[in-house]
């Protein structure tokens, strides 16, 4: 497996790293189990969680799966935004991380946390509370590195500022929602953490298995999929986006490869990318997904010619 620097001062992680957002929703414990085992037999040395995934069953998952392996990798889990109710006053978001960072362990079964992410910016605390509390976890030894998740540009730049001024550790990632079918965040998100020397990492990079090669427009969805069954899913379904689906497979099969390999392999060559979050449900997903992340390094040839979306 390649192994990619997070950033600029972050830690080495796997190029594809394990979304574990099924876990606890569509897998017991059992199958989140298997999946975690084919992730580690594959290379796979990223995990990804969060506090509120699989209405906090993730997290114990992915701990007791990993068991006597966890020094062997880096768990990303991320606190839950302060409840919308909860009317905020100085120190809020500063408890909100600290109760949230204590129940991740707990669960998690570990003494510290790899990579520790603000899921979402809170919309009135600001960011130096955040950055001052991550900061000091890291220096109580229970929290290693500090990211965000979902940030705008100006939320970023306003992040690293904050870190240079105060000469606080800041962010060395930032999480996104990337893939060739959005690329909304390549004007102004992705030039933002390069700016601060963060790392990237998407999530969503097979947008909900579009970019698999599983979906047609001249077929009935798959039964159980997240296009058959979730509404916000369904809504990408659009002709708009089969027509380019169809296009990005013929330029893929022109050069010998699947619309898988070229959808991670896509994201895998731009400039600041570390780790891949791709989710699975089943072990041969999870050993498909690493073959095909590494099967095609797309060169600046390969990056001109692609199809551009209409």
């Amino acid at each position: 497996m390649e192994m990619r620097r997070l950033g600029a001062k972050g830690p080495e992680v796997s190029l594809i790293g394990l979304g574990c957002n099924n876990f606890g929703m569509k897998l017991d414990e059992r199958a989140s189990e298997a999946v975690v085992v084919a992730a580690l037999e594959a290379g796979v040395t990223h995990f990804d969680t969060a506090e509120v995934y699989g209405g906090g069953e993730s997290e114990g998952y992915v701990g007791r799966a990993l068991g006597k392996r966890r020094s062997e990798v880096t768990v990303a889990t991320k606190f839950a935004p302060r409840p919308s109710d909860e009317k905020y006053e100085p120190g809020a978001l500063r408890r909100r991380i600290i109760d949230g960072c204590h129940t991740s362990l707990r669960r998690l079964g570990t003494d510290y946390i790899d990579l520790y992410y603000q899921h979402r910016p809170d919309p009135e605390a600001p960011v130096e509370e955040a950055l001052e509390t991550l900061a000091e976890l890291i220096e109580s030894g229970k929290v290693r590195y500090a990211g965000c998740s979902n940030f705008s540009a100006h939320q970023l730049d306003e992040a690293a500022s904050q870190a240079e001024h105060s000469h606080k550790t800041g962010f060395v990632s930032c999480q996104i929602h990337w893939n060739l079918l959005s690329h909304e965040v390549e004007d102004d998100i992705v030039p933002a953490a390069l700016r601060a020397g963060m790392g990237v990492v998407p999530y969503y990079p097979l947008e909900s298995g579009l970019l698999t090669g599983k979906y047609s427009v001249h077929e009935d969805y798959p039964e159980g999929s997240r296009l058959a069954t979730m509404e916000r899913f369904g809504r990408l379904a659009t002709d708009e986006n089969f027509a380019y689906l169809e296009a990005l497979e013929s330029f893929a099969e022109e050069r010998g490869h699947t619309l898988l390999e070229l959808a991670l392999g896509w994201l895998a060559a731009q400039e600041g990318v570390a780790s891949i979050i791709a989710g699975a449900t089943k072990p041969e997903q999870v050993t498909e997904n690493v073959r095909s992340g590494q099967a095609w390094h797309l060169g600046p040839d390969d990056l001109a010619a692609l199809p551009s979306k209409s």
